[in-house]
C-alpha cells in the first residue's frame, strides 16, 4: 500500500511534515513524503491562470495525490486555517478538478507547540475536504509537540494509545474498501 504523507507547512523543520512521515510509518513502510517546497508556486488568481496556466507543481501533485492508495496529511495551522502554501496548492488543485483528492482515502492528523494541536484547521478540514472528495477515514491531533514526541515516536502513552486506536480504525476501513 502506498502511503503520500503530506505535512502543509514549507518550514525546513516543519513538526507536521515530521508527524505526517511518523504517522505513515505506522501504517505502512511504502511511502512518499511530500515537501511543501516542492510546491511553492505564484498565488491563485484566475488572472494568473488565463495569462500563465496551471503551474506543473499543481499538476505534479495533483498526479502524487491519484497515485497513493492512502494520504496522510498533517496541517499546519497558521492563524487557525490552512498554511498559505497549502492553500494555495489546494486552490490550483481545485482548477484541475473540483474532487482534487480523487475520491481517496485519507487520514487528517495535525500537531502544534500549544494545547489545541491544530484542532482549529483540523475542524476546518473536517468539513472542507470532503467538498474535494476527500474519504476522511480518520483524525487525530497531537498537543505540545515539544513534550509529546521525543524525535522519533509519540512519548505520552495515553497519547500514543489514542493513535493507535485511530490507525486500527484506519486499517479496517482500508481492508472493507479493498474487499
Amino acid at each position: 500500500m502506498k502511503i503520500v504523507a503530506i505535512g502543509t507547512s514549507s518550514s525546513k523543520k516543519s513538526i507536521n511534515k515530521t508527524f505526517a512521515a511518523y504517522t505513515a510509518s505506522l501504517i505502512s513502510s511504502d511511502i512518499e513524503v511530500i515537501d511543501m517546497h516542492s510546491f511553492e508556486m505564484p498565488l491563485y488568481s484566475i488572472d494568473k491562470e488565463e495569462e500563465t496556466g496551471i503551474p506543473q507543481q499543481a499538476k505534479d501533485f495533483y498526479a502524487k495525490i491519484g497515485s497513493a492508495d492512502l494520504l496522510v496529511i498533517s496541517l499546519t495551522e497558521h492563524n487557525g486555517t490552512y498554511t498559505a502554501v497549502f492553500k494555495n496548492l489546494m486552490d490550483w488543485c481545485s482548477r484541475i478538478q473540483g474532487a482534487f483528492f480523487q475520491e481517496k482515502p485519507t487520514l487528517l492528523v495535525s500537531t502544534a507547540t500549544g494545547k489545541m494541536g491544530g484542532r482549529f484547521v483540523m475542524e476546518a478540514a473536517l468539513t472542507r475536504f470532503p467538498i474535494h472528495s476527500a474519504k476522511v477515514i480518520g483524525h487525530f491531533s497531537l498537543p505540545f509537540f515539544q513534550h509529546n514526541f521525543d524525535g522519533e515516536k509519540i512519548s505520552n502513552s495515553e497519547l500514543l494509545h489514542e493513535l493507535e486506536n485511530v490507525i486500527v480504525g484506519v486499517k479496517q476501513k482500508l481492508e472493507q474498501v479493498e474487499q
